[in-house]
């Protein structure tokens, strides 16, 4: 078995993560709890999931797995891209981003579906104590909906409507359904794939 230390102290997304890595045989160890928030100052999901790795990996002194996720919608030139956690500001929850979003879309006319087309895209790293690193990256092509649907998963899950669903959100599928299809559930089978 393959065990890495989770860099992230998202809850969501760590069960997210654990869940789709304990199908694969690799082991999630939690998060150090006195282990500080990392600055996620980078341009890049890459960069920002290489500061969040390296942080616990030194940490630690063990392998860490760190990811980072955008959702890049064409309407908006790409945007919320890697501000994505944070599209309405610093704080801001999973409904202010949501709500930015779909404000937003109204704003620049994007009301068909041609027009509200998307993507998420996750970068997932793993960085050992000796700096070597192994990167994986996962996409899912889909359109943002009108409105919120469903009550499952987090973050834009509830308005993005993944091109190989039966035109459920993310939010109306299983959880496993999820994982099946969605970026980072691709992004992390493709790293187990690496590291073993």
């Amino acid at each position: 078995m393959i065990a890495v230390v989770c860099a992230s102290a998202n809850p969501d997304k760590v069960a997210e993560i654990a869940a789709v890595l304990d199908a694969v045989g690799v082991v999630l160890e939690p998060r150090p709890d006195d282990v500080g928030d990392v600055i996620e100052d980078a341009d890049t999901l890459e960069g920002n999931a290489r500061l969040k790795a390296m942080a616990i990996s030194e940490a630690t002194g063990l392998a860490a797995l760190a990811d980072d996720t955008g959702l890049e919608v064409d309407a908006l030139g790409g945007a919320p891209g890697v501000l994505s956690a944070r599209y309405a500001g610093e704080g801001a929850g999973y409904g202010d981003n949501t709500a930015l979003l779909l404000s937003e879309l109204d704003r620049v006319g994007a009301r068909t579906r041609d027009a509200r087309r998307a993507r998420f895209r996750t970068v997932v790293l793993v960085r050992r104590p000796d700096g070597s690193e192994q990167i994986a990256e996962g996409v899912v092509e889909g359109t943002i909906t009108a409105s919120p649907r469903g009550e499952g998963g987090f973050g834009y899950d509830a308005v993005f409507e993944p091109d190989e669903s039966d035109g459920r959100t993310f939010a109306e599928m299983t959880p496993e359904e999820k994982h099946a299809i969605s970026h980072r559930g691709r992004a992390l089978r493709r790293l187990a794939e690496v590291l073993r």
